[in-house]
C-alpha cells in the first residue's frame, strides 16, 4: 500500500507530463499532419494557444513538487520495520527522464522545424517582369510550427522565389513567378494545411535580374 507522501508524488509526476504536452498540443498536429501528407487536422488545436503559458507554469510546478518530494530529508523508521524499496516513478533517474521530456516537449514549437521536409526547389526565371509578391492574411497559426507549415506547402508549388509566413502577423509574403504558379494556386495550398487564407493583396513585384536562378539559398545570376 502507498504511503501517503508517495500518492503526491506519483500525481504530480502525471500532471507535469500532461501539462507539458498539452502546452504544446496545439503545434504538434501541424508537424504529424505535413509529414502524413494531409492538412485537415492542422489547427484542431489551436484554442489551446491562450492557454500555453498556464500550462508550462503547471508543469514547472508539478514537477518541481515531484523533485522536492524526493530530494526532502526522509523521517527515520523508528518500529524497526523494513526500509520500502522505492518504486520505479520515486527514483532519481526517473525524475531526471520526466524533467527532460517535458522540457523538450514545452520547447517543442522552438524546434519543430527540423521535422518538415525541405520542398524548396530551384526556379529559373527568364522575365523579371512575371515575377510578383503578395500578401497572404492567414486565420489560425499559433505558433513557429504552424509558419512551417504554410512555407513548406508552399514552396512545394513550382515557381516560388520566397515565402515568409508569421503566426504573430497572420501572414504570408510569396514571391513568385506568376507564368508558373497563380495566387490561387497559392492559397489552396494554404488552405491545405488547415489554416484558412482570408485575404491576399498585391504588392509591387520585386523585379530581378533577367536569366537568374532562384534556389533554397537565395538569388544569383
Amino acid at each position: 500500500m502507498e504511503t501517503n507522501n508517495k500518492k503526491p508524488q506519483k500525481g504530480a509526476v502525471a500532471t507535469g507530463i500532461l501539462a507539458a504536452l498539452a502546452a504544446s498540443s496545439c503545434c504538434i498536429p501541424p508537424v504529424i499532419a505535413a509529414i502524413a501528407g494531409v492538412g485537415g487536422a492542422a489547427g484542431t488545436l489551436s484554442w489551446m494557444e491562450p492557454l500555453r503559458p498556464y500550462l508550462i507554469g503547471l508543469a514547472v510546478i508539478a514537477i518541481g513538487y515531484a523533485w522536492y518530494s524526493h530530494l526532502k530529508p526522509k523521517k527515520e523508521d523508528d518500529c524497526g520495520c523494513e526500509i520500502e524499496k522505492p518504486k520505479f516513478y520515486q527514483t532519481k533517474g526517473f525524475l531526471v527522464g520526466i524533467t527532460l521530456f517535458a522540457t523538450l516537449s514545452i520547447t517543442f514549437p522552438y524546434y519543430s522545424g527540423i521535422f518538415y521536409p525541405d520542398s524548396k526547389q530551384e526556379v529559373i526565371i527568364s522575365d523579371n517582369s512575371s515575377i510578383q509578391k503578395i500578401n497572404v492574411s492567414i486565420d489560425g497559426m499559433t505558433c513557429d510550427a504552424c509558419q512551417h507549415h504554410v512555407n513548406s506547402a508552399v514552396n512545394a508549388l513550382p515557381g516560388i522565389v520566397a515565402v515568409n509566413s508569421s503566426y504573430e502577423k497572420g501572414n504570408a509574403e510569396v514571391e513568385f513567378d506568376n507564368t508558373q504558379t497563380t495566387v490561387v494556386e497559392i492559397e489552396k495550398a494554404i488552405n491545405s494545411t488547415g489554416y484558412k487564407v482570408t485575404d491576399t493583396e498585391n504588392i509591387t513585384p520585386a523585379h530581378g535580374e533577367e536569366g537568374h536562378v532562384c534556389g533554397p539559398n537565395g538569388c544569383g545570376n
